[in-house]
């Protein structure tokens, strides 16, 4: 394993001394060095100043966190102090905040050396970054997390956050290759964080293995209580909604429940209530409408510096009616309310979190349809690498109950390592 792919497993060898981070760094830079013409994941690097953090932690004599001396890339929409947030705008072009989000912060209290900025969509929407994905730089990586994905599934950072307000985690996850989890909703701190959908917005984390987002996740959220082991089989409820769109995909989620079954878990096929559906809907609503009463000053202020899509984006939600609102907001309620009928028997619920691979262009970030209804009920996702189709990754996605997110990374973490991903057909 090379310094560059190893995860979070850098921060138990620097604690022991097996590792500096200084070392740990410059393997980073310099696969950044290779790779950044055709990736494209950084909006905000600063070389020197990430060496020096990484020396400044080797020379550290006090108390050290659990992430100590280990580089984290942080989404452009995320606030950091020192370094510019320009939320993929022009219209933001050299804006600094004055202080971290309080995400962020809890990074820095960990030990973890803030490495840089990486690439959003515009203010977190829909138009694309310059990002490119790494298996294939002719495909979108997703969005609008593009940056955050991209980097660590090409192995140029460990760790990075997300946001997620549609599918901006779990879908640019399945389309780089790498894990990337959604927690519940409003379990990490949005201080700092840009408002696109108070209902919907959640910050989320990427990683190289389930291990690494759960000690993200310790580090992140505010929640100290402990999971005690499992070992019975586990309940998975696959679902089954005639949305599929790609046979590759429906064949991955298939041999995947395959796996697990006969590793001795009860496996079962459901049809999703039809308000999953109806949620789906609303969440789209839910997040233009909010988006543009939250950041429709930028398109009014600010209209030469933002795109066309975005100003569509906008007033299209601002010509949304708030009745249609609120009867957006009820079918959400009315969903969450219905959680124990959605899950039934099952512990955690299998699906796809894509339609397929990442789309061939760089015009769009992709469909964010097998992510919607779970953004909306506000459910952990854990969104894991599951084979290939042509050379490009496939991603599926377990979804656990709200608050449950220590038990669901356990219980994923028990499904995935081991085995490892299935072959492809």
């Amino acid at each position: 394993m090379t310094l560059d792919s190893m995860g979070l497993g850098a921060a138990r060898m620097i604690a022991a001394g097996d590792l500096t981070a200084e070392a740990l760094m410059r393997a980073l830079l310099a696969r950044i060095e290779a790779r950044d013409d055709a990736v494209r994941a950084w909006a905000y690097l600063d070389r020197d100043a990430a060496l020096a953090a990484a020396r400044a932690a080797d020379a550290w004599t006090g108390p050290r966190g659990s992430l100590h001396g280990v580089p984290v890339g942080i989404k452009d929409v995320i606030d950091v102090r020192g370094m510019p947030t320009e939320f993929g705008s022009e219209a933001f072009r050299g804006h600094y905040p004055e202080a971290d989000a309080a995400v962020t912060a809890r990074l820095r209290a960990a030990g973890a050396i803030i490495m840089g900025k990486l690439v959003t969509a515009e203010f977190a929407t829909y138009r694309p970054g310059p990002t490119r994905n790494p298996a294939d730089p002719g495909h979108t990586p997703g969005g609008s997390s593009s940056g955050s994905a991209a980097a660590v599934a090409d192995g140029q950072v460990p760790l990075s956050l997300g946001t997620q307000t549609a599918g901006s985690v779990i879908r640019p996850a399945a389309f780089c290759g790498t894990f990337g989890f959604k927690p519940s909703h409003g379990r990490y701190p949005a201080q700092g964080v840009i408002d696109t959908a108070h209902r919907l917005d959640t910050v989320g984390t990427f990683a190289r293995d389930v291990a690494d987002l759960a000690l993200a996740d310790a580090v992140l959220a505010d929640d100290d209580s402990q999971v005690e082991s499992e070992n019975r089989p586990l309940v998975i409820g696959v679902l089954q909604d005639g949305m599929w769109a790609h046979a590759a995909m429906q064949a991955t989620v298939e041999r995947w429940a395959g796996e697990f079954a006969d590793a001795g878990h009860l496996v079962f096929a459901c049809r999703p209530p039809a308000i999953l559906e109806d949620l789906g809907e609303a969440q789209k609503l839910i997040h233009q409408y909010e988006c543009a009463r939250l950041l429709g000053a930028m398109r009014r202020e600010r209209a030469d510096a933002v795109s066309a899509r975005f100003r569509d984006f906008i007033d299209g939600g601002l010509a949304i009616a708030d009745e249609a609102y609120a009867m957006a907001c009820a079918v959400q309620d009315r969903a969450r309310a219905m959680e124990e009928e959605i899950f039934g028997a099952a512990d955690l619920l299998l699906c796809a979190s894509a339609p397929g691979p990442a789309p061939r262009g760089l015009d769009s970030t992709g469909d964010p349809v097998f992510c919607r209804p779970w953004t909306a009920l506000g459910t952990p996702s854990l969104g894991f690498p599951a084979g290939e189709e042509g050379g490009l990754p496939l991603g599926l996605q377990f979804n656990g109950r709200r608050g449950s997110d220590r038990r669901t990374l356990a219980r994923a973490a028990r499904l995935l390592d081991p085995p490892a991903c299935p072959p492809t057909a």
